[in-house]
């Protein structure tokens, strides 16, 4: 009995531990509700160490035994509402706790069925098995395919199967004719230890995909402009790379600089505020202006890039001059009345292979001419030379552009 209890202890000691961690990952993070969850999920399910140690020596088995019963079920069900929270798949409330309730007076009908038996097994470690199914189902449901998803997946499932084969072990090792004498039985060394491994692999996998959810979440922030809400420099770089990737020998993307013209004479004149509110108008023009999939970003005070994947030079130029027009009518807070706001724009096209420093060189040429030409105009650059893919540089033994 002293190596289960031992193990027991172990398991709570855990629990408390990934109590804390997720309390305060709740204070730090957008993933504070489905956090706050997960600690209460393990917290709850921490008090059935203490009602299995009890066991032995109360003259109320059946109390604390079905208290060990309906603390860990009920903490597995608040972790699937964690995980509903997180990954978008809640749980039904009225469903959820209809199962917990039904399954609770079960335990308390087979309480007194010969326990080591296979009936009383499979009903006591069934619910067990659903719930942690249930919470696999949610993340496969949620179609979130990262690393720290699959991790935590696959440990959910190896729980579940878990307490599916302990319907068997239960039987074959022996769980003591009492409730009182489970700590004594083989199966409890067993059963405690395994679930000890579970838990810690399942409250890590459970952490980490909490935690990269943080990361991205300070990445994205990082990348992002606060005034405008759109991406920064650094952030439009890192959006359009994979884009740029994704372009066939075949594909053009194209790129979009716009100016704000005489942007220093407004701040002079009507003040930084005013200013401020020009650059949040001019982003909200584009976020409605722009097609599927184009990502846009501030990448100086008042210059702003936008990338179109897959759309022509031709049509871009129609994308561009309508966002001009839009500007030009916009009644802007902060400005008199008659007092128009213009922008000026450079628009070239991207082929496939071509690294955006160079498209921006020729944008911003273009940029610079629609500048000089009397401003609140667009301006196309000549289409790039095509970079000859990798493999017929090899066959051919020399640069061909085309």
């Amino acid at each position: 009995m002293g190596g289960a209890i031992s193990l027991l202890a172990v398991n709570f000691i855990v629990a408390q531990i990934f109590v804390v961690a997720f309390l305060i990952i709740s204070v730090k993070s957008r993933s504070g509700r489905a956090a706050a969850w997960c600690a209460a999920g393990f917290a709850v399910a921490s008090l059935s160490a203490i009602c299995e140690a009890v066991l032995p020596f109360t003259p109320m088995p059946r109390l604390f035994a079905v208290g060990a019963f309906a603390n860990v079920l009920a903490g597995f069900c608040l972790l699937r509402i964690g995980l509903g929270v997180f990954y978008s798949v809640p749980a039904k409330p009225p469903v959820l706790a209809s199962f917990f309730i039904g399954s609770v007076i079960v335990d308390l009908f087979i309480y007194d069925l010969p326990r080591g038996t296979l009936l009383h097994a499979f009903f006591y470690q069934m619910p067990f098995f659903l719930i942690q199914a249930w919470s696999a189902a949610a993340i496969i449901r949620s179609r979130r395919r990262s690393y720290a998803d699959g991790i935590l997946l696959c440990m959910l499932a190896l729980s579940a199967l878990y307490f599916l084969v302990k319907i068997y072990a239960a039987v074959a090792a022996g769980s003591g004719a009492t409730a009182a004498d489970y700590l004594q039985s083989p199966f409890a060394l067993i059963s405690q230890a395994l679930g000890a491994m579970l838990i810690v692999g399942t409250g890590v996998a459970m952490l980490g995909v909490v935690v990269k959810d943080v990361v991205d979440e300070a990445r994205a922030s990082s990348e992002i402009d606060a005034l405008s809400g759109l991406c920064n420099r650094r952030g439009f770089s890192s959006r359009v790379a994979p884009l740029l990737r994704d372009l066939s020998d075949h594909d053009v993307g194209t790129l979009i600089l716009a100016d704000i013209d005489r942007f220093k004479l407004v701040n002079d004149t009507f003040g930084h505020h005013t200013g401020d509110e020009v650059i949040r108008e001019f982003s909200h023009i584009l976020a409605d202006v722009m097609p599927h999939r184009a990502v846009a970003g501030r990448v100086g005070g008042e210059e702003f890039a936008i990338f179109l994947p897959r759309v022509g030079l031709a049509d871009a130029r129609v994308v561009a001059n309508g966002i001009r027009s839009e500007l030009a009518v916009k009644r802007i807070n902060g400005l008199p009345e008659g007092v128009a706001v213009t922008a000026s724009f450079g628009v070239s096209a991207v082929a496939a292979g071509e690294l955006l420093d160079a498209a921006m060189r020729r944008a911003d040429n273009s940029l610079y001419a629609a500048k000089a030409g009397g401003r609140n105009r667009v301006e196309c650059a000549e289409p790039p030379i095509r970079v000859i893919a990798s493999a017929d540089y090899h066959r051919s033994g020399k640069y061909r552009p085309t």
